[in-house]
């Protein structure tokens, strides 16, 4: 009995936390399993830091972006939360394998709607070594606003600039390597793909292709991608605003000659169509599935269907969309744009021309070129016949897109407002004269039907019968008897005969006289 209580007296104490028999402290089987289970479940954490659009819009982003995110458990097809209505928003949302049982990651969206330097510190804290190389940068563009495009663009620069001040030494750092990392990215030749994976070619590859003018001058310090919204839009303006193929054309080609500076990405985006928007954000954030692969190809054929991924574009290509648009001319401005400080104010084209015309005598500083003003100056030329539109469009501020109502509550509306109509106006008999207006409007009408179509003619048991004819004849004969009845009705309805007028008073008294005496007579005579 000693000897087996013994055996579970040591078995015990090997098992937790007392010491073992060479006076050594013992680790914690159940702690060490337990930790090891824990960190194989841990989930990737990815986070997209999101700037610019409305709530709504970032709302349709989200949702565009985890559309495919359904798994068989209803559970998970729930989407998150947003709270995006005050200064720096936040939500979630999970990246499901092809086979929707595992979670590849977790993907945390930070959502930023004013371009603004204040929020510069709420940013920066986000922006950590260990979070750098995780996170990637989405400004969101809507097609209702295409001429304030670069502006916003601008304006999202300038405030990165501001959260790169607040960021720490060590934390700039990673950005410098992770901005060299992409640069070898998707290239051809080069080691690793897009998604940051090993290219299959990579031993046969001696290095990667040279960048080309215009690419990757001004790195940002974190992948770039660009999303044009509500990409249903331009079928409305080419249709009711006179907008042109090649005014579509030129709007791209500012678009990726801009992009290209930055290294970043584009693509279009409409509402209820899919898009190549999950693999494009995916593969910018390293997410990847050992299943199926999702192939991000390029598109600048479909208008409305655009995707420029990182590191495929040059000037030649955008060259190919032919059209007056100079890649170089526009990328020197670009470079000079960004130059302007926080909270700078951007000059048309005409001011920065009278600017550099009086330079020499007031000795201020002047941008030689500016893309913003070179793109907004063809926005507004109303003899461009292209982006002009846009203005008129706008009706003095106002948005192209319109907002319309639900259905549901117009509907509703309009019944209130007929029952309170109801209520108030009484039930009236029908008016003879509104009648007999209304049967000579029909009338009226009935005649310049007939003169327009000519007479109307059809078969009735072999013989031809206009059908005019006969539809006079028909009303001749009702009027007929109309008037017959009418007599007939005269005739009974005339008053008798005044019989007075044939007799006069003497008759009529010697009458009534003579009928009393006989009767009085007959009353006396005897029995």
């Amino acid at each position: 009995m000693t000897s087996k209580s013994e055996r579970a007296s040591t078995y015990t104490a090997g098992s937790g936390d007392a010491d073992a028999r060479n006076g050594e402290p013992k680790r914690n089987l159940w702690t060490s399993m337990l930790e090891s289970v824990a960190s194989g479940k841990r989930l990737p954490e990815k986070n997209l830091l999101i700037l610019g659009g409305s709530t709504d819009a970032q709302r349709e982003f989200l949702e565009s972006l985890s559309a495919n995110e359904e798994g068989r458990n209803p559970e998970r097809r729930k989407t998150p939360p947003i709270a995006n209505n005050f200064a720096l928003g936040y939500t979630y949302y999970d990246v499901l394998d092809t086979d929707q049982d595992d979670t590849l990651a977790r993907v945390s969206l930070y959502l930023l709607s004013q371009p603004s330097g204040e929020f510069a510190s709420l940013v920066s804290p986000l922006l950590t070594p260990e979070t750098i190389p995780n996170t990637a940068l989405v400004i969101l563009l809507d097609w209702a606003q295409p001429h304030l495009w670069l502006r916003h663009i601008w304006s999202w620069i300038q405030v990165l600039e501001e959260v790169m001040g607040h960021t720490s030494p060590e934390a700039r750092s990673e950005m410098e390597e992770t901005m060299s990392s992409w640069r070898e990215r998707g290239r051809g030749g080069s080691s690793t793909n897009l998604d940051g994976t090993p290219s299959a070619t990579a031993a046969d590859s001696d290095g990667s292709l040279p960048l080309g003018p215009g690419e990757w001058s001004e790195p940002l310090g974190l992948p770039l991608c660009v999303v044009c919204q509500n990409a249903q839009k331009i079928d409305f303006l080419e249709r009711n605003q006179g907008w042109k193929e090649p005014d579509f054309d030129t709007v791209l080609q500012y678009l990726r000659t801009v992009l290209l500076r930055h290294g970043g990405s584009l693509i279009y985006t409409s509402q209820n169509t899919p898009s190549q928007l999950p693999s494009l954000i995916h593969s910018t954030l390293g997410i990847t599935s050992l299943l199926k692969r999702q192939p991000l190809k390029h598109n600048v054929i479909d208008r409305d269907k655009i995707v420029v991924p990182p590191n495929w574009d040059s000037w030649g290509k955008i060259r190919v969309l032919g059209g007056n648009f100079d890649t170089e001319v526009a990328s020197k401005g670009w470079s000079e744009d960004i130059k302007l400080p926080l909270g700078s104010t951007l000059q048309s084209l005409e001011a920065l021309e009278q600017a550099r015309a009086e330079a020499p005598e007031t000795g201020k500083y002047v941008q030689d070129d500016s893309a913003i003003a070179r793109y907004e100056d063809w926005c507004r030329d109303p003899n461009s016949g292209g982006m002009a539109v846009v203005e008129s469009a706008m009706g003095g501020g106002t948005a192209v897109g319109v907002d319309s109502e639900d259905t549901q509550e117009f509907l509703e509306r309009q019944l209130k407002i007929l029952e309170a109509f109801k209520s108030k106006v009484p039930e009236k008999a029908p008016d003879n004269n509104v009648s007999t207006v209304s049967r000579r409007g029909d009338f009226a009408d009935e005649k310049t039907v007939s003169e327009h179509i000519g007479p109307v003619q059809f078969n009735m048991g072999g013989i031809q019968v206009d059908a005019d004819d006969m539809l006079q004849r028909l009303k001749d004969r009702n009027a007929n008897n109309a008037s017959d009845d009418e007599d007939a009705v005269e005739e009974e309805q005339a008053p008798a005969p005044n019989i007075t007028k044939e007799y006069d008073n003497e008759q009529l008294h010697d009458f009534f006289s003579g009928l009393m005496n006989r009767t009085g007579g007959a009353a006396e005579s005897p029995r």
